[in-house]
């Protein structure tokens, strides 16, 4: 299911540390993305533009901007 990491592991020598964050971007073998985060539905949903909408299920994640800054050389762009 998961096919490869997209980016740095979250921490050196790529394994986790159990009690710190993990933030994470992996490819799945869908060719869809799985990302590790922070789950922040209920601080960020009232926020949320006008054209934005969550379905049931979906949740917001965020991720550090410096791991997505890193993993994006590693995004296939197809």
């Amino acid at each position: 299911m998961f096919k490869k990491r997209i980016g740095p592991a979250p921490h050196p020598g790529g394994g986790s540390a159990g009690a710190n964050s993990c933030p994470d971007i992996w490819e799945l073998e869908s060719g869809d993305f799985a990302v590790i985060g922070l789950e922040q539905t209920a601080a960020l949903q009232p926020h949320l533009p006008p054209d934005a909408f969550l379905d049931p299920g979906e949740a917001i994640v965020v991720i550090p901007r410096q791991l997505l800054v890193k993993a994006r050389e590693n995004i296939p762009l197809q």
